[in-house]
């Protein structure tokens, strides 16, 4: 019960962080989550190619520079 609770204020707070943003601030959240996803679809392509986690986890990090918070371009975008 606590945890469907839990769910429910999340969901509740980002609807409403989501209709603050202006069209502009959208658009722009929209190219940084799709940059961060071609940044993961090329360290998933690093890993099958067998060039090793550490390298791979190194050209995410370089790809992800400046546009996700976190080490590893976590899925929080930075503002």
């Amino acid at each position: 019960m606590k945890k469907t609770l839990f769910l429910f204020a999340a969901a509740l707070l980002s609807t409403a962080a989501l209709a603050q943003h202006s069209d502009k601030e959208t658009k722009e959240d929209i190219a940084r989550h799709r940059a961060m996803a071609v940044a993961h679809e090329g360290a998933a392509k690093c890993l099958e190619a067998g060039k090793g986690e550490k390298v791979c986890m190194q050209e995410l990090a370089v790809a992800c520079k400046g546009l996700a918070l976190g080490k590893y371009c976590g899925m929080r975008h930075a503002h």
